[in-house]
């Protein structure tokens, strides 16, 4: 072959592989693909089969059911067991009285410091003070002054008892025997008398919506 026609071949091939000219026409016709948005490694799933992924909303669904209900607190009230002549309300719902932490503590101390197992406090309610009720706290020793059918005996932690006559039970039933330690004294009290609607500075009187 001659140097003219080597050219003349290599100008042929050179142009018939070369890339096309860009038109709007070819433009239009291919899909533009948009490669350079789309990572260029795919890492392949690596967990293990069998295995569930979490599921955020049950686990903050567990948290706030959780968080709905919280623990009692050691210094909430505790009802006290009726262990003798227990009482219902006309509904049949059983009456109840409850003692606060500081009123066990008190309670237990004196029987423990009195070597006295059979200490018990009792309330009566009567009518008077300034206020309309009143009502009126002692220590008793069960073996000296034993319960009558009138009374109901509660008993708490550590041995708490109280004791409590039917009457005066219909008034004080939800109510809470508390001991309060204050600069004028430290006393029995009772607390959350239903229906109770003032009280006089002392607190032992009051009045009650029957």
């Amino acid at each position: 072959m001659c140097t003219s026609c080597l050219r003349a071949a290599r100008a042929s091939r050179a142009f018939s592989t070369a890339p096309p000219a860009y038109s709007a026409a070819s433009a239009t016709s291919r899909p533009l693909f948009l490669d350079f948005l789309e990572p260029a490694i795919r890492l392949p799933c690596t967990r293990p089969a069998g295995i569930a992924l979490p599921r955020p909303q049950a686990t903050l669904r567990r948290r706030l059911a959780t968080a709905a209900s919280p623990p009692t607190s050691p210094s909430d009230p505790q009802p006290a067991r009726a262990v003798l002549n227990p009482r219902t309300t006309d509904s049949g719902e059983p009456m109840r009285i409850s003692l606060s932490p500081r009123a066990i503590h008190r309670l237990s101390t004196i029987a423990t410091k009195d070597n006295n197992p059979n200490l018990a406090l009792r309330v009566t309610i009567e009518s008077g003070g300034c206020h309309g009720f009143q009502y009126l706290m002692s220590l008793i020793d069960l073996t000296k002054e034993p319960p009558t059918e009138e009374d109901t005996l509660f008993e708490g932690d550590k041995g708490a008892k109280v004791i409590v006559d039917e009457s005066s039970l219909e008034l004080l039933n939800g109510s809470t025997v508390d001991y309060t330690m204050e600069l004028i004294g430290s006393q029995f009290k009772v607390t959350g008398i239903p229906g109770a609607t003032s009280s006089c500075g002392c607190g032992t009187s009051f009045d009650i919506k029957l």
